[in-house]
């Protein structure tokens, strides 16, 4: 009885197993049977909010690698005594939108405009911000003129020291070469913005011009040469604000470290899209108020300007109006007098730069007071000096 006993319990747990072990083959012979599906990559959440923001993109009649808005600074003073801090910075064109960045110090920055060579340009300057340890790096790398020293001893440095050594040091093409590489390799990969063909070729186009004309690259009309000579980027990177500080935001290694960090958290978007268009400032406003942010200030330099001839400025001005703001926001204007100067207007500045109350602005625009640019840069802005 024992013995039985024992032969029966034996079988009892041998078959369990023999069942257990047919399934598991089974399980894998159609496991290596099944076919493989393709796992698609992660589109970064930075990709994503550029495309969701973005809209479709127009012609402008100019370049704008470089500003051509030497009195940039001038108000930055005044931005200081109003304690303007923080919250979102709305802005357009190419790199003076880092000195005022570095001024406010938002939590979020988004450069929107009409030309998608503006998006490419700043997917650019995002990967230079991400290789470059400081500015002297960050310059070495834009202007293709490679340190020959090592760059921290140059953390320190003025700003006219580093304009110095950049006119001191002679373009290399094999750094502008790799630096495109290095920066194509970010944008696709580490950003997770794709590139077309022509994109790459517009990019290289960009970095070409730094690289071929260094500090001497200035901004520049397509139908014609300008009747006025711009600053080049020299005379940008030196300006100063109305005490004679330098503000750029070179200027100081706290600023650029600022910018890399803001950078680095995908914090600074830059966004295809018309200022009077029907989405790209309204998806920004929504994502702001998503945020629990409202717009401290918003830079429109003198778009407004090419909104009135074109019959758009309505439409921008609602958009504007839209914007999450509170009493404190501000816009930022350059002024063009075109031969009737502004009060604020400085002797040597051909653009005047003004500040702006946001809810000024609403308030004229529902009166029916914007008839004219002349009313726009005239009818309300706060002194600076």
């Amino acid at each position: 009885m024992m013995m039985r006993a024992s032969a029966c319990g034996h079988f009892a747990v041998e078959r369990p197993r023999r069942v257990f072990g047919v399934l598991l083959l089974l399980l894998l012979l159609l496991t290596a049977c099944t076919p493989r599906v393709a796992v698609r990559p992660r589109i970064p959440a930075f990709a994503q909010l550029i495309a969701q923001l973005s809209e479709e993109g127009g012609y402008f009649p100019s370049d704008n690698l470089v500003s051509n808005e030497l009195g940039y600074q001038k108000i930055l003073q005044k931005l200081d005594e109003l304690n303007v801090r923080g919250g979102v910075y709305i802005g357009v064109g190419p790199e003076q939108n880092f000195t005022y960045i570095a001024a406010v110090r938002p939590t979020y920055a988004f450069i929107v405009d009409i030309r998608r060579d503006n998006r490419l340009q700043h997917l650019f300057y995002k990967a230079l911000f991400a290789l470059a340890r400081n500015r002297a790096e960050y310059l070495a790398l834009w202007l293709s003129r490679p340190l020959r020293e090592s760059a921290e001893r140059w953390t320190q440095a003025s700003i006219a020291d580093l304009v110095r050594l950049m006119d001191e040091t002679p373009p290399d093409p094999s750094a502008f070469r790799m630096t495109l590489e290095r920066a194509y390799a970010l944008i696709e990969g580490r950003f997770g913005v794709p590139l077309t063909p022509e994109d790459r070729g517009r990019i290289e186009e960009i970095a070409r011009s730094f690289y071929e004309s260094g500090l001497d690259i200035r901004y520049e009309t397509h139908f014609r040469r300008s009747w006025r000579q711009f600053p080049t980027l020299r005379q940008l990177l030196l300006e100063t604000d109305l005490t004679g500080r330098p503000r750029n935001f070179l200027a100081a290694e706290e600023s650029f470290q600022f910018l890399k960090q803001l950078h680095a958290q995908d914090r600074i978007i830059p966004v295809t899209g018309d200022f009077a268009g029907p989405k790209a400032l309204r998806a920004i406003g929504d994502y702001v108020r998503h945020l629990g942010e409202t717009v401290s200030v918003f830079y429109v330099s003198n778009v407004e300007y090419y909104l009135l001839q074109s019959d758009a400025f309505a439409a921008f001005a609602e958009n504007v109006k839209a914007l999450p703001r509170t009493e404190r926001s501000l816009i930022i204007r350059s002024y063009v007098g075109y031969g009737f100067p502004h009060p604020e207007a400085l002797p040597g500045y051909f653009i005047t730069t003004l500040l702006q109350r946001m809810n000024e602005f609403v308030r004229l625009y529902e009166a029916g007071e914007y008839r004219t640019y002349w009313d726009v840069g005239m009818l309300d802005y706060i002194p600076v000096r």
